[in-house]
């Protein structure tokens, strides 16, 4: 190995910091965490779920993962709840959860699909995962994410 090669290698790369898009992918976790004090967040696994509760997520949230059929999981959601949030990854596995669970659910979700769809845009084709946004945001933002920073 030479040694511009060893030199490039131990030099940390720069990460450019992009403010703009941070704040708004924080401000659409604020809104969703002030909805998720009276509405659950369904998310995919354990990892999502993880996640959202690292960042501050104190709500209700339920992993879709729990060993129902989707069919079963939906019927016991909509039992339940009158309203939730779908947060599923937009991967192609989520994609089509999020299709199935949705055609189920009819009616009780459609009010808040703006926010999935406003963090896939932010989100951009960086990562496709609900797992990956505080990662991808204290890259962006160069500082940790905390949704309950704006209460007062």
């Amino acid at each position: 190995m030479s040694q511009h090669e060893r030199h490039r290698k131990n030099k940390k790369e720069f990460i450019p910091i992009d403010w703009e898009r941070a704040e708004k992918i924080r401000e659409v976790l604020h809104y969703l965490y002030e909805i998720n004090k009276i509405v659950p967040i369904i998310v995919e696994g354990k990892r999502d779920k993880k996640a959202l509760k690292e960042i501050g997520f104190d709500g209700q949230i339920i992993t879709i993962h729990s060993g129902k059929s989707i069919y079963e999981f939906s019927e016991n959601i909509a039992n339940r709840f009158e309203k939730v949030v779908l947060l599923i990854d937009w991967d192609e596995k989520g994609e089509e959860l999020y299709s199935k669970i949705g055609e189920n659910l009819q009616g009780m979700w459609e009010d808040f699909a703006s926010i999935r769809e406003l963090l896939k845009i932010l989100c951009q084709k960086e990562i496709s995962e609900i797992e990956q946004i505080p990662a991808l945001f204290n890259r962006i933002a160069g500082k940790s994410l905390d949704v309950k920073e704006w209460e007062e």
